[in-house]
């Protein structure tokens, strides 16, 4: 079963508004570019309506031996014209365009990375890269060319039409038979291939969100020897997405079949009826030949009638993906009541005096409205000085208590404060700004050593830089690669140790008031990790660092120990006193194999724990 059957995916756009008013929102701020396209294209439309008249023009002129200077200097004049103005058209709407492009790019950017993290982290992010690359290519020519040319050829239909008539109506009405019939199945079609084109664009957008998370996990992948079982899964949205697009394909052709096939079959009928005029004296030659250039210039609006429609349920499609990221969820960046927001990111001021810097009051949260909650009741105060390092077996809500703290989930219940003052009167930046954090996982940003650590504090000197790749005991490896700091980075060049060590580097550098690490020493040897520990203690001489551990490295040196036994703290205090009081805390010790055997809570117990 394919990934289709389970991903979630952005909800849909539904009846909030018409499926061409979504589309025509990408448009709308560009109304005066639009305006003058069409203008553009209406010109250049009437000069070739022009053209078979001047050329009936020229043919009176060959058979009353008249001048031809003058029919065949308005024909030069209408090529040149209508040469100069198309290429004004093309480049003004091709740019227009681009425009749309890159700002439904920024739109969707934008909210991505401003959307809150269960909100991002719930779907792949393949499906959500296919917004910002796949759906906005398809939304360009529909936002931009489509709506004019659509526009323009129904003009042009109609006014050949109209002209068809002044040079005989009894043709006009051959024509119109099959324009009548042609539009009608377009009228059939056309829903169809919509929603073929849709499904389609979903199933490619599963595709990519799931081909992104195999090649992500490409190790596992091939030490499972499940290469063929991911392919299967890939291409079972590969092939549904072949499926529609074959669809929304065979409507097409038929549709342009019939379209072609009824133009021609009244130039047939315009052939056979207008020589039975001309044979009756009801109609000159030369308004037969006009009247045929009529109906062969007929194929170029029915052409881009057929064209656009079909661009434009693309575009409505890609449209109504694209707006369905308005749907995420955001952070909030509206300033403070006490107008001390700092949503750029720059830093708040802490206290001066020995108010805690975190304290958490009987806060309770979940992963979702329905869901049950991961933490309940939770009190807990972070000194301003000091380590905290939090334990607990798996699924006790340990990382859901970073979140919190980061701002990453907000809770149901309860209340935290940031030296004294509510997380609710404060922007995420507010908050963000004192913490630095270290995942255990330890992704790195696309990019350069540098622009890694740049990332935590963009005005870091080099000095400052080394400094800290020197704190983690990774300096000498940067200044062995060829390019230093500026060598590019990639999750095949540097080991989850390096990683980690980059992770904490980065860290460190922004000092902050709050230093969260989750796990951040679990894939370092003894030396680093020691060299690691001392970074920690150092920090915490001058601000809190709270860790989830699961060494004892990590443990006994904490100034206070937070047990968390399924989703609430169960006790709290020194190693030495949690040895002795809590059991949980000692199995957790003995099945980490950390610990010296607990017995009592003698000294020379403690110390032979601290040596394990």
């Amino acid at each position: 079963m394919g990934m289709s059957t389970s991903t979630p995916s952005l909800p849909r756009v539904r009846n909030a508004a018409p499926r061409l008013r979504i589309l025509w929102s990408f448009a709308r701020p560009h109304r005066p570019t639009l305006i003058h396209g069409l203008c553009l294209a209406l010109v250049v439309s009437g000069l070739g309506l022009a053209t078979p008249m001047v050329t009936k023009q020229i043919l009176d002129a060959l058979g009353s031996s008249t001048s031809l200077v003058g029919p065949v200097t308005t024909l030069l004049v209408l090529l040149v014209v209508g040469g100069a103005v198309s290429f004004r058209q093309w480049t003004l709407l091709g740019t227009l365009g681009e425009r749309v492009v890159l700002e439904a790019r920024q739109s969707l950017v934008r909210r991505f990375l401003r959307a809150t993290v269960p909100a991002v982290t719930s779907r792949p992010a393949g499906e959500l890269v296919t917004r910002v690359t796949s759906d906005t290519v398809l939304l360009r020519e529909a936002a931009s060319e489509s709506l004019i040319g659509l526009i323009n050829g129904m003009v042009m239909l109609v006014g050949s039409l109209v002209l068809m008539g002044c040079l005989d109506p009894v043709l006009l009405a051959t024509t119109l038979v099959a324009v009548v019939l042609t539009g009608a199945v377009f009228a059939f079609l056309m829903p169809g291939i919509a929603q073929a084109q849709q499904q389609a664009q979903e199933h490619v957008g599963r595709l990519g969100g799931l081909l992104e998370g195999t090649l992500r996990a490409i190790r596992t992948v091939k030490v499972n020897r499940a290469e063929d079982r991911m392919e299967g899964r890939i291409m079972t949205d590969a092939r549904a997405a072949a499926r529609y697009g074959t669809r929304a394909v065979r409507r097409e052709a038929l549709a342009w079949t019939t379209a072609w096939s009824g133009i021609h079959l009244a130039i047939i009928a315009i052939l056979g009826v207008g020589a039975w005029r001309v044979g009756e004296g009801r109609l000159e030659v030369s308004g037969l030949i006009a009247f045929l250039l009529y109906a062969f210039a007929l194929m170029e609006p029915v052409t881009e009638v057929s064209e656009n429609v079909t661009k434009l349920q693309a575009g409505i499609a890609a449209a109504e993906r694209i707006r369905q990221a308005d749907a995420l969820s955001t952070e909030a960046t509206a300033p403070t009541a006490d107008g001390t927001s700092t949503a750029d990111g720059t830093r708040t001021v802490a206290s001066p005096d020995e108010t805690p810097v975190l304290r958490l009051s009987k806060v309770t949260a979940a992963y979702g409205p329905d869901r049950a909650p991961t933490v309940r009741d939770i009190d807990l105060t972070i000194p301003r000085r000091g380590h905290t390092a939090i334990v607990g077996p798996s699924g006790a809500g340990k990382t859901t208590l970073l979140s919190l703290v980061l701002r990453f989930l907000e809770p149901t219940h309860g209340e935290l404060l940031l030296d004294g003052r509510p997380y609710r009167g404060l922007t995420h930046a507010d908050v963000r700004s004192r913490l630095a954090y270290v995942e255990q996982d330890t992704p790195l940003v696309p990019g350069t050593i540098r622009d890694n650590l740049l990332l935590a504090r963009p005005d870091a000197t080099t000095d400052q830089l080394r400094q800290a790749l020197r704190d983690v005991r990774l300096a000498d490896k940067v200044d062995a690669l060829d390019d230093g700091l500026d060598t590019p980075l990639s999750s095949a060049d540097v080991s989850g140790g390096e990683r980690q060590r980059i992770a904490l580097a980065r860290a460190l550098l922004a000092t902050p008031d709050v230093l969260l690490l989750d796990e951040a020493t679990a894939q370092l040897d003894g030396p680093t990790e020691a060299a690691v520990h001392d970074c920690i203690r150092s920090r915490a001489v001058t601000g809190a660092v709270v860790t989830i551990a699961h060494r004892l490295s990590t443990v006994v040196d904490a100034d206070t120990i937070v047990v968390m036994e399924a989703g609430r703290v169960r006790t709290q205090g020194r190693h030495e006193e949690l040895l002795e009081s809590d059991a949980l805390y000692r199995d957790l010790v003995e099945s980490l194999r950390i610990a010296a055997p607990a017995a009592s809570g003698s000294a020379s117990q403690v110390t032979a724990g601290r040596a394990a």
